[in-house]
């Protein structure tokens, strides 16, 4: 061992790298120690490599395990003089204490023995609330809702396929009973033409003022109509009767008789028409159309009516 690996402290010597005091008889064999290994590595060695192809590979020696000298562990005390040690440190010893100081922390119980221990425990009774308390929260929860009109479903939207029928048939019953009304007049007077056994018809015109005025009068071969003013007592009564007569007859026997020579004759298609006085007469396939009334009807306004039947 060198000089400098050896530390002496009040004429002891120490071991720089172990630290252990070193006694005389040590001394000297690290010291003999020491020269032979300098006097073997400073003189100059022959070549001892090996040829690997002509020799045989050495077995392997296990090396004897150094036997301790007895006293020399670590337990000797060392001296407060040797600086080139760091001070031992107190990491190992502060967390030792920190164990020590930490408490131990007590085992947790298990689920089922929780809840087990959990129904057992008593229940405590309900807090009943005071009146005062249950109006305020009604009211609350009132005022929360949203504020939406629920609308009842009415008969309507209950039935909506019995309303669309309903109102089907009153539309086509009012339409109905319109084409009845306007048609009333024709209807009438082919049930009278019917009871009366001539084929009596309405006339597609009258006057403007007048209109339809009581029910259509039907006797033995013949049928009456009459029309009234819709303002005033004037009217005039048209009646169809079975007749053998012509133009001629109809003159003599009611035209002249009632008028004598005061009278008009008008001729459209094929047919005298006579009139006077605001009254008529003429005849049309065995039937005798005459009109009489206090109307003042023109000749136009009378041959345009015999024209509509």
């Amino acid at each position: 061992m060198n000089q400098n690996k050896i530390v002496t402290i009040n004429g002891q010597r120490y071991d720089a790298q172990t630290g252990l005091p070193i006694t005389p008889h040590k001394a000297t064999l690290l010291a003999k120690k020491a020269s032979t290994s300098s006097s073997i590595h400073t003189s100059t060695q022959k070549s001892q490599t090996l040829i690997r192809r002509a020799t045989k590979k050495p077995a392997a020696h296990a090396a004897p395990r150094p036997v301790k000298a007895a006293g020399r562990t670590m337990d000797i005390a060392r001296s407060s003089k040797i600086t080139r040690f760091a001070p031992r440190s107190t990491e190992t010893s502060n967390k030792s204490e920190d164990r020590k100081s930490s408490p131990d922390i007590p085992a947790a119980p298990h689920p089922i023995v929780g809840r087990a221990m959990a129904s057992l425990a008593p229940v405590s009774a309900p807090v009943q609330k005071v009146a005062q308390d249950i109006k305020n929260e009604a009211i609350a929860a009132a005022l929360a809702k949203p504020t939406t009109k629920h609308h009842k479903k009415n008969f309507f939207r209950k039935h909506p396929r019995g309303i669309s029928i309903v109102g089907i048939s009153i539309i086509i019953a009012l339409i109905g009973g319109y084409i009845t009304y306007i048609n009333m007049p024709n209807l009438s007077v082919s049930i009278a033409s019917a009871q009366a056994g001539i084929e009596a018809k309405y006339p597609d015109y009258h006057p403007d003022g007048y209109s339809l005025d009581g029910p259509v009068t039907f006797g033995d071969g013949q049928v009456t109509i009459k029309f009234k003013a819709n303002t005033g007592n004037d009217s005039f009564t048209l009646k169809q009767a079975k007749s053998s007569w012509d133009s001629s007859a109809v003159l003599d026997n009611i035209v002249r008789k009632a008028a004598g020579e005061q009278y008009l004759t008008s001729q459209e298609h094929g047919i005298t028409i006579y009139s006077y006085n605001g009254n008529a007469a003429w005849v049309n396939g065995g039937i005798l159309y005459t009109i009489n009334g206090t109307a003042p009807l023109s000749s136009d306004q009378i041959r345009r009516i015999a024209m509509s039947i």
